[in-house]
């Protein structure tokens, strides 16, 4: 699996792709139809507008990303906006160079007073690798939007996230092929007051996934973020290890769903979710794509919707066919 398309749907709202007049202009019917430009317009708030382009306008990339934003903030009413979809990499957004971007959002931030969801790097594999993707340090994005109550951010490679506090936020994804032990302190260290759900991609160790349960120490044992209820520990490339650091920590005490999807569950990790009624006292448990044997999985389905626990087994890839392996990778 690789991410292979764009949003089409964000923060319960359709994504419209904005298209400046200046763009519609030059690229005619290729960039779209003026007249849903205008009418979208109209209603800010009833979309997930994706900031993307209709070609290069511009000869310097960093002045044309900033009087794309500009030209948004011109045509959209900023403060009626409550969600964005940054991408595409090709046209706006320069994995080798992230400051483009990141310094026009900063420069719009201030006008953005009723955005509550962002989405920072919507790009699909055909465009460029996740693992290439090169977003720097975005605190001073969440910094510059205490209205902020959702942050999705697909890269994690070269990503840092240092936040004193955030006193909003009460979604944060982390999506890429490895999540580096040093992030996910950052994550752990930053105070965020509000924060309900969690969730991070840890991915493979070639791809700078060296996070490992011990790094994950203070939110398991309750010492950090106290409010989540939702924790998606993804992507794994061992999903077993991090099963069993969950079992009996006081985290599992509070969950309400747990989500260990796209991941590498064997029967190991299984019947410790079998064996652990802590477990058992979820509302929800994602486990789809996995290693399990059918036969577990059929234990494992049997016994969590007899908790009454909505449980998902779905794509189960069959162990014999090589090494385990997660879902997003190269």
């Amino acid at each position: 699996m690789s991410f292979g398309s764009h949003l089409t749907e964000y923060a319960g709202l359709p994504v419209f792709e904005y298209r400046s007049q200046e763009a519609l202009a030059a690229w005619g019917a290729r960039a779209g139809d003026p007249l849903a430009v205008l009418a979208a317009a109209r209603t800010p708030g009833a979309y997930a507008w994706r900031l993307a382009d209709a070609g290069r306008l511009e000869s310097k990339e960093g002045e044309y990303v900033t009087r794309y934003y500009e030209r948004f903030c011109a045509d959209v009413d900023p403060a009626a906006v409550t969600a964005l979809v940054l991408g595409s990499l090709e046209d706006t957004m320069n994995a080798a160079d992230p400051k483009p971007v990141r310094n026009a959002v900063l420069a719009c931030a201030p006008r953005w007073t009723g955005l509550r969801s962002l989405f920072y790097g919507d790009v699909t594999a055909e465009e460029y690798e996740v693992s290439w993707l090169n977003h720097g340090d975005l605190s001073g994005v969440l910094n510059a939007l205490p209205g902020l109550e959702r942050l999705d951010v697909r890269g994690t490679g070269e990503l840092s996230l240092p936040v004193e506090e955030h006193r909003s936020l009460r979604s944060l994804t982390l999506q890429g092929g490895g999540l580096p032990a040093a992030l996910m302190r950052q994550v752990l260290a930053s105070r965020y007051p509000a924060l309900e759900h969690l969730e991070l991609w840890l991915g493979m160790e070639n791809y700078e996934g060296d996070a490992t349960p011990a790094d994950l120490a203070p939110l398991l044992s309750g010492e950090v973020h106290a409010g989540v209820r939702s924790l998606g520990l993804r992507n794994a490339e061992e999903t077993d290890p991090w099963v069993r650091a969950l079992a009996g920590s006081p985290v599992l005490e509070r969950l309400e769903v747990l989500d260990l999807s796209l991941g590498t569950l064997t029967d190991e990790g299984a019947q410790i979710l079998l064996d652990v009624p802590g477990f058992r006292g979820l509302s929800r448990l994602d486990l789809h794509h996995h290693f399990m044997s059918e036969e577990m999985g059929t234990r494992v389905v049997e016994a969590f919707t007899a908790a009454g626990v909505e449980v998902d087994v779905s794509e189960r890839v069959d162990a014999r066919h090589g090494h385990p392996y997660p879902a997003v990778g190269e």
